[in-house]
């Protein structure tokens, strides 16, 4: 095999390895049960590949106000739960951010408001009510599966 050929296999094997990179509607699904008890409790357990490390530690940091409410945890909980978003976040510029952003929303971040352009009264359909009730459309989120339900 030659070398451009070579090449252009190594990027294809890139780009569609991880959903991340290549944009597809799935992502690894949380499997920490700490994370899907104490994140879960209040909401959809939102798997770290949506965010940069970054941003986990600025929500991790800010959990006595969390979006409005005190979510504050024990340090070993905390600390627990930090980890596992650390070790599971999106790359480097996180797959949902681009460049040194540090959305604290992942409602907030580029892709999710390219994906998700529908009229203001979606929004306020009773089934859906917020931006982050993934699981509203996407039946399978909380699997890690976003495709168009």
């Amino acid at each position: 095999m030659n070398v451009r050929k070579n090449a252009i296999l190594m990027v294809a094997m890139v780009l569609t390895a991880s959903p991340a990179i290549a944009g597809h509607d799935r992502v690894p699904p949380v499997r920490d049960p700490v994370v899907l008890r104490e994140c879960g409790s209040c909401h959809m357990a939102f798997q770290p590949d949506f965010l940069p490390a970054r941003s986990w530690e600025r929500i991790m940091d800010g959990l006595a106000d969390h979006f409005g409410e005190d979510a504050s945890l024990p340090a070993d909980v905390k600390g627990a739960i930090r980890a596992y978003l650390a070790a599971n976040a999106g790359g480097a510029a996180g797959w949902r951010a681009r460049g040194e952003a540090t959305p604290e929303r992942i409602t907030g971040t580029p892709a999710f408001m390219r994906e998700h352009r529908f009229p203001e009264r979606v929004w306020r359909d009773p089934k859906v009510l917020t931006k982050s009730n993934c699981p509203a459309c996407h039946s399978a989120a909380e699997k890690g599966l976003y495709d168009d339900d």
